[in-house]
């Protein structure tokens, strides 16, 4: 039930049978070189008129909505360096703009996943929504996303995000049959994950690129 199923040192995506959402990780201050591919792509497009007010100060970011029977939560996912904490809230949108899509039956995704990407960020998202478009699916259940990392890059404008999902309780559901699908019997339900993301022009953090692998939360 994977978001991404990649090995954790490969970019293109493939699919699972069920869903999957992120990674894991910690919180520390150590700054990494600036990260590769990081900076390409990150001019954002308009975005609704809309602000969250969860959202950092500054550009309107969009506001992101999830039907109650689909549950992604976010644990300690706070920093008090602010930079940081900007970038965890565009990161935590950027996760629920994707799902938005699927459960909105959007394969191209949505106006919020546009403005938390970057050109090729949305590339990637658009090929994994497709996995569940493609085959009328939409999702449901409880997906919490935890454990959150970040190191920003020393220009300022790149940084890494790690963080782990656990998908026990999240599953997949036929539209027109009703059918439901969760992870195989014996699948490890954690996914460790590594985004990478820019700072565009406007100050919003959008995703460049994301790996994941199965079983690498501790």
């Amino acid at each position: 039930m994977a978001r991404r199923a990649l090995s954790i040192t490969v970019t293109t995506l493939t699919a699972t049978a069920a869903l999957l959402l992120t990674g894991c990780g910690g919180g520390d201050d150590s700054t990494p070189d600036d990260i590769k591919g990081a900076d390409s792509g990150a001019n954002s497009p308009s975005a609704s008129a809309s602000a969250s007010a969860s959202a950092p100060a500054g550009v309107t970011r969009p506001v992101v909505t999830l039907p109650d029977n689909f549950q992604l939560t976010f644990e300690n996912w706070t920093s008090s360096d602010p930079e940081k904490q900007t970038l965890l809230t565009d990161a935590k949108e950027q996760l629920r703009a994707g799902y938005a899509s699927i459960i909105a039956n959007k394969p191209d995704g949505n106006e919020a996943l546009a403005f938390y990407d970057t050109k090729s960020g949305l590339s990637q998202d658009r090929q994994w929504i497709k996995t569940y478009t493609g085959k009328n699916l939409t999702v449901f259940g409880k997906l919490p996303a935890f454990d959150p990392k970040v190191t920003i890059g020393k220009n300022k404008t790149s940084a890494a995000l790690y963080y782990c999902t656990d998908e026990s309780k999240a599953y997949s559901k036929n539209r027109k049959t009703g059918e439901v699908a969760g992870n195989p019997a014996g699948t490890n339900p954690k996914i460790f994950y590594m985004a990478s993301l820019a700072k565009n022009e406007q100050g919003v953090w959008q995703n460049v690129s994301l790996r994941s692998e199965r079983g690498a939360c501790s």
